[in-house]
């Protein structure tokens, strides 16, 4: 069989930020960037994995959300506890010190884990956790 990933959504709540984020700091290409009804879906990913990306979405723009649903997401996103991803740098320290050098909110520093990782984290300006690791 022949699957792979493909896509991964995350949620944004400023187009803008998540840009700045995505593009600026994380160093991703903007493959996509679809405005519809006043929400934007922004598709990103690396430049050296053309079929992988992330697709950040408008939270609870599906038609079948209720508003009260909508409120309960907001509310999570708002936490930091509604969505996340997990990405891998050869060098985790340095990618830490230039992602906290763009502003980005540490969750975590670099920290050697019982599971064989090296890993930090952090929150993107919607709140979505992105913990990036190196593998030993």
């Amino acid at each position: 069989m022949d699957i792979r990933i493909h896509a991964s959504f995350l949620p944004h709540d400023d187009p803008d930020a998540a840009l700045a984020f995505y593009r600026d700091i994380l160093g991703f290409e903007v493959r996509n960037d679809v405005g519809y009804g006043g929400m934007r879906w922004i598709t990103v990913g690396p430049a050296d994995q053309p079929g992988t990306s992330i697709v950040l979405t408008p939270p609870g723009a599906d038609p079948g959300v209720t508003d009260d649903e909508r409120r309960t997401i907001a509310e999570m996103m708002a936490k930091g506890t509604y969505a996340g991803i997990v990405l891998a740098s050869a060098d985790v320290d340095g990618t830490f010190e230039r992602v906290q050098a763009g502003g980005a909110e540490v969750v975590q520093e670099p920290t050697d884990q019982p599971y064989g990782v090296r890993d930090c984290a952090f929150r993107d300006p919607a709140g979505n956790m992105v913990r990036i690791q190196q593998p030993s």
